[in-house]
């Protein structure tokens, strides 16, 4: 196994090791901790990639691993960040929300959670059919910045979540908000226009 291969798998078992911090209240910060591990694990991504490109070391097992590393990653994170729903509707202590607005935050954020898991099932199966034709699909620029507000987002809810009871944990939260909106944006975007531009592989064979 080469390298980049390597680092893919590393990243695979960093997965379990996030998991189990940002459930252990016991470990001070543990949330922050949590980010930071999620950061590492997001880095990761961009290093393997790097360094198969770079040298020459593309392999079948490592397009297939690193796709579903990222995507088990983000979906774990996003899942892990539904169940301490308090982080979504932190901001509206800023602004001394209602209740009611803070309640309406939270479902919004599950819902926007559901499109964002959807959109990539989606495009795992699109993925899978144009495999199967032989057909390559490039990655494009929209894919990149959803990715990067995906990473950016689920990072600084994590990080806030150490400090929800002040301002500047408030404040993290909100800007953590307009990136995760931003991502279902973009993951909404990227998902339309990554399906139309292949539509091709839609096609029936003739």
């Amino acid at each position: 196994m080469n390298l980049p291969n390597k680092i893919t798998l590393a990243r695979i078992f960093m997965i379990p090791l996030f998991v189990v911090i940002f459930y252990l209240p016991v470990i001070p910060y543990h949330y922050l901790i949590a980010a930071v591990v999620f950061v590492l694990a997001a880095l990761t991504d961009a290093l393997d990639g790097h360094i198969a490109r770079s040298r020459g070391l593309v392999t079948n097992l490592g397009k297939f691993l690193d796709p579903i590393a990222d995507k088990v990653l983000v979906s774990t994170a996003f899942i892990l960040l539904l169940t301490e729903p308090s982080v979504f509707s932190a901001p509206f202590l800023l602004f001394n929300g209602a209740i009611s607005a803070e309640t309406a935050m939270r479902i919004t954020a599950g819902v926007c959670v559901a499109v964002i898991l959807a959109r990539e099932l989606i495009v795992s199966g699109f993925r899978m059919v144009a495999a199967e034709r032989k057909l390559v699909i490039a990655a494009d620029k929209l894919g990149k910045i959803k990715t990067t507000c995906q990473d950016v987002s689920i990072a600084v809810l994590l990080a806030s979540m150490s400090f929800l009871e002040t301002k500047v944990g408030q404040i993290a939260a909100l800007i953590g908000l307009i990136f995760f909106f931003l991502c279902t944006f973009f993951t909404v975007l990227s998902g339309v226009n990554y399906i139309v531009k292949n539509k091709q592989v839609l096609k029936e064979s003739d």
